[in-house]
């Protein structure tokens, strides 16, 4: 698993309106931010990728959220 801040690489701003929790978006711009640990991962994660606290963790285009009332969706941009 690589540990790189993606926040070195994009702007991320939250997605508008809110989604609700329990249907949240994904597609290769959206990331989703743990509000737990601050972590920011891919929505469709293709190489093995987790945050801190474990509430975020997928790999092959699949991602697992144990609490999505813990997650904040984000647009992610290159800098």
């Amino acid at each position: 698993m690589l540990n790189i801040d993606l926040r070195k690489i994009y702007n991320f701003h939250p997605v508008e309106p809110t989604p609700d929790p329990a249907a949240l978006p994904s597609g290769g711009d959206l990331y989703y931010e743990c509000l737990d640990c601050a972590v920011i991962v891919n929505s469709v994660p293709h190489i093995k990728t987790a945050c801190a606290c474990g509430n975020l963790s997928g790999a092959g285009g699949k991602l697992d959220v144990k609490d999505p009332a813990r997650v904040r969706v984000v647009r992610g941009m290159l800098k």
